[in-house]
């Protein structure tokens, strides 16, 4: 696993051992911030069940002005922490340990990224209802191609605005209803 872009471009980084945390794909990494470029620069972003937080750092690496890290696993907090301490961005960021769907709207974020664990289907729904009540200008979610279909078109004032797809994974980008 390596940062892909910017200012830790080809930096490594650790990753829990085993299939506990599926890190997001490089291309598919790539794809987003190709997307999220114009949107990036002195951004916050919140990277939930970050795992060893590669979205989030890349986020910083291409010019986020601040990320906040929600993650669970003991095993993938350790990694994360292990990263954060390797890029000397301790300053730059915030991790809070603990489930995602309580915490999601805890924070003010100008574009939030979710990434469940797949056989966890029912936490897009409780993240997405709950900041469909206090949206966040931009939120996209990952999660297999298969799904697309489960995902809603809006989750309160939050409507689907894109949907990004490559192999078994997809995202779908939602803002706010104008």
């Amino acid at each position: 696993m390596r940062v892909i872009g910017g200012e830790f471009r080809s930096r490594r980084l650790k990753t829990p051992p085993g299939a506990t945390v599926r890190p997001t794909p490089d291309r598919l990494r790539e794809a987003l911030f190709n997307i999220l470029t114009p949107k990036i620069e002195g951004a916050v972003f919140l990277d939930a069940y970050a795992g060893c937080g590669s979205v989030g750092i890349e986020a910083l690496s291409r010019g986020a002005r601040h990320a906040i890290f929600i993650e669970k696993s003991r095993a993938a907090l350790r990694c994360l922490d292990d990263n954060i301490r390797l890029l000397e961005i301790g300053g730059r960021c915030e991790v809070r340990a603990g489930s995602a769907a309580p915490l999601i709207t805890s924070f003010e974020a100008d574009i939030v990224f979710l990434d469940p664990p797949y056989p966890r289907e029912q936490e897009y729904a409780l993240c997405l209802d709950r900041l469909g009540v206090t949206p966040r200008p931009l939120v996209i979610a990952q999660h297999t191609s298969k799904f697309t279909h489960h995902m809603k078109e809006s989750y309160g004032v939050l409507k689907r605005v894109r949907i990004l797809s490559q192999g078994d994974n997809s995202l779908s980008f939602y803002e706010p209803k104008s």
